[in-house]
């Protein structure tokens, strides 16, 4: 009787196991699947209602840049968020890629943290990183982007008084998009995996 109470027990636990395995399986699947879904969504959004950006999605896009990884996780990025009207105007004087977007995240590192070796620092690639969970944040709240890198850094830097050691990498328009906004024509060219990957 015993041994039947303990093969009970242990069949119950296999069953839960494999049951929980299976979930746990399912939940990956599905993130797998919404997270191609989501990078599918996103495209540069070049034209903008002026909807206000709601300051709970703010601190959601900046959480999501907060989380991402960088070399040696220093975290060297600085974001400076441009909306008020005088910021907007400003940058809308220093490049044309600002495309009306309410606001403008500006995404600089600092040179005094950032990792480097060999004369190579990793400023551009964490801020890339950053971008890209800033940016695929956006997509996820209902939000347009584009990326911009389409203006003078130093003119940047001296605009909104930079500190010196606080780099300008690229610039994200950030906002919901306009009726009219569509993607680019090719913004569905995309290589196949095999003139892309290769396998050793």
């Amino acid at each position: 009787m015993r041994k039947l109470i303990i093969l009970a027990i242990a069949a119950t636990m296999f069953a839960a196991c494999s049951n929980q395995a299976k979930v746990q399986s399912d939940q990956v699947q599905s993130t797998k699947e919404n997270f191609l879904d989501l990078a599918r969504q996103r495209f540069a959004v070049r034209e903008y209602a002026q909807t206000p950006v709601e300051q709970a999605k703010l601190d959601s896009i900046l959480e999501a840049g907060r989380l991402a990884p960088t070399a040696k996780n220093v975290q060297p990025q600085h974001i400076y968020v441009l909306q008020s009207p005088d910021a907007i105007a400003k940058i809308n004087e220093l490049t044309r890629c600002a495309y009306g977007a309410p606001v403008v995240f500006l995404v600089c590192y600092d040179t005094d943290l950032v990792w480097s070796k060999d004369g190579h620092d990793t400023g551009d690639m964490d801020c890339s990183i950053v971008g890209t969970h800033m940016m695929l944040e956006a997509t996820e709240l209902g939000l347009g982007t584009c990326w911009v890198k389409w203006f003078d850094p130093a003119e940047v830097a001296a605009a909104f008084e930079l500190p010196a050691n606080h780099k300008p990498a690229f610039l994200m328009p950030c906002g919901y998009a306009s009726e009219n906004a569509k993607p680019s024509d090719y913004h569905f060219s995309r290589k196949p995996l095999s003139e892309t990957v290769t396998y050793k």
